[in-house]
């Protein structure tokens, strides 16, 4: 059979089939690469999503935690005060001849609006802050996460420890979780929260800051009679406005009260020098604010004291000149029940360190009357301990 001139149709043929199984191929392979590409941008997109979520969960931490369970339950307090004010002519106006024409000018009164924080303890209204906040406030409102205003009642308020308690109508209110100050660790994480220069009353939310715990048991200077002892420092961010406002762990409970911070050369505003009124005093304070609306001072202790000096130290054999020297026991005091003796030195009161009589002054009035305390005593070069019941009595 001759193959010659049918060669052309097989190979005709031949490649009729190669070039469909080519096309066919390459079809199958663009189909191929497409859902790959398909499969392929699904997965980035989930892998993005997968991403985000991580970096959303990372991003909250026992900061933001505490954030949210403290916010809802601190206040921004805006009072309205009477203070009286002295005429820079109240010689002149004093002086019977000029009253007749004038009157009495001597001194006038003036309505002043300040402002300050507040947190609540309690479901059904309850509110703590700072005395020089709200302790002499004529009129008191105050503002709430959810915008909310309302008229508070002051319940009672202690100057000396400037703690102060509140009480707004209502059920239902968020609060805080007290902690327990006595476990502070110096280093610990805290979380302020507060009302700076009104912002809360614009935008209806704390402002928070965060520090550490820098030092505890800190005594300072008193101002305006009231006395600053075992309080908290911290770096957090504390500026005006911010008193009263709750300071916070990791853990979410409150365990102090802001209330002051340190200044130097006129600068009012936050240099890492904020201090916090421990909560287990505002816990005591507001407990016998709550039952008798004041706390009562009213006690004398029978002692006459001096401050430890050099010369003192050196006398004694001291290794220090913290501390005061009692130089007098009056008798049937509180300080004659309790054995104390001229001569005896005293270097702690409960867990407060003596420095020196002003200290001490201090110390007493966190105290109320009828609490047991407890003074660490230097005594013939032994350290002893005696109990003190801080009655009333009739020695002035």
């Amino acid at each position: 059979m001759d193959y010659s001139r049918k060669l052309p149709v097989y190979l005709v043929l031949l490649i009729f089939i190669l070039n469909n199984y080519l096309s066919y191929s390459q079809s199958n392979d663009s189909n191929l690469i497409y859902h790959e590409s398909k499969n392929s941008s699904n997965s980035l997109s989930n892998n993005n999503f997968s991403s985000d979520n991580d970096i959303t969960n990372s991003r909250n931490n026992a900061i933001t935690e505490t954030v949210k369970k403290i916010s809802p339950a601190v206040v921004g307090i805006n009072v309205t005060e009477i203070k009286q004010y002295s005429s820079p002519f109240n010689s002149f106006f004093n002086d019977p001849f000029f009253k007749q024409f004038f009157g009495d000018q001597g001194s006038y009164n003036q309505k002043i609006k300040e402002l300050g924080s507040g947190f609540l303890i309690s479901s059904n209204g309850y509110i703590v802050t700072n005395d020089h906040v709200a302790g002499n406030a004529s009129e008191i409102s105050v503002t709430l996460t959810d915008g909310k205003e309302y008229k508070a009642k002051l319940i009672g308020s202690d100057k000396a420890t400037d703690i102060c308690l509140l009480k707004i109508n209502g059920n239902n209110f968020p609060y805080v979780t007290l902690g327990n100050s006595d476990n502070i660790m110096i280093g610990e994480w805290v979380i302020a929260f507060g009302n700076p220069f009104g912002l809360f009353n614009v935008n209806d939310k704390p402002t928070v800051t965060v520090g550490v715990v820098s030092s505890t048991g800190m005594n300072l200077e008193p101002i305006d009679n009231r006395y600053y002892l075992n309080m908290i420092q911290t770096d957090a961010a504390i500026n005006g406005g911010n008193s009263g406002g709750p300071l916070a762990n990791s853990l979410g409970e409150v365990i102090g009260m802001n209330t002051l911070i340190y200044t130097a050369g006129g600068n009012q505003g936050n240099i890492g020098l904020g201090f916090a009124i421990p909560i287990n005093k505002v816990k005591h304070i507001i407990t016998e604010l709550k039952d008798k609306g004041k706390i009562d001072h009213n006690f004398n202790i029978g002692l006459r004291i001096q401050t430890v000096d050099e010369g003192i130290a050196k006398y004694y054999n001291l290794k220090s000149s913290r501390g005061v020297i009692v130089t007098q026991v009056l008798p049937n005091s509180p300080a004659s029940y309790a054995g104390i003796k001229s001569g005896d030195i005293i270097l702690q009161v409960n867990d407060y360190k003596i420095l020196d009589d002003q200290t001490l002054v201090g110390v007493f009035q966190q105290f109320s009357t009828g609490q047991k305390i407890t003074l660490h005593i230097l005594r013939d070069n032994k350290n002893i301990l005696k109990q003190m019941i801080l009655e009333k009595t009739l020695n002035d």
